[in-house]
């Protein structure tokens, strides 16, 4: 199958937080608050994805107040952290999602995301994955985690069909016809 039919199967998107989200560093006050840094496209790309009334799913082995918040901000469908293996959690949120894994994109970067990115119908890694993730994606975006990766992948699946004119038409704005300037 090739990407272009990858990408048509997509209805869900299952997402790893850091070093996919983030650009994997993580960052703690003198008090031990954590902190984080999010690309603003990437909340663009669940925005858009949300419009064109998809689902989407975010994995992560960490737990942290920030995630959560920014999950929530986003209206992603579901979040589940704290998560060891992220294979059995993906299929678990699926089901609860009510989809299947050949409806189903994972974007990953690390060893932890390879049982999961092999399962689904079309498996994404970003720029700077391991190099074993990378080998066995199906995409490699050209944007490294924290760097808009998610969106880079929800504008390739979006494109594979008819919705990405209507979903950015409200961005679109109107035409002002020469000579009414």
């Amino acid at each position: 199958m090739d990407l272009l039919e990858r990408c048509r199967k997509v209805k869900v998107i299952l997402c790893d937080v850091d070093g996919v989200l983030t650009d994997g560093r993580l960052f703690f006050d003198n008090q031990g608050i954590e902190s984080k840094a999010f690309h603003v496209r990437d909340g663009m790309a669940v925005q858009l994805w949300r419009r064109a009334g998809r689902r989407m799913a975010w994995i992560t082995q960490r737990s942290s107040r920030i995630v959560r918040m920014r999950a929530a901000e986003l209206g992603v469908d579901l979040l589940r952290q704290g998560v060891n293996d992220k294979s059995s959690a993906s299929l678990e949120a699926l089901a609860e999602l009510g989809y299947s894994p050949d409806q189903a994109a994972y974007l990953g970067d690390d060893l932890p995301d390879l049982p999961i990115l092999r399962e689904v119908v079309l498996g994404a890694a970003v720029a700077d994955a391991a190099e074993e993730v990378r080998a066995a994606a199906d995409y490699v975006t050209h944007a490294p985690g924290g760097g808009g990766a998610l969106r880079e992948l929800v504008e390739l699946i979006l494109k594979s069909g008819p919705e990405w004119d209507s979903v950015i038409s409200p961005y679109q704005g109107r035409r002002i016809p020469t000579g009414e300037r």
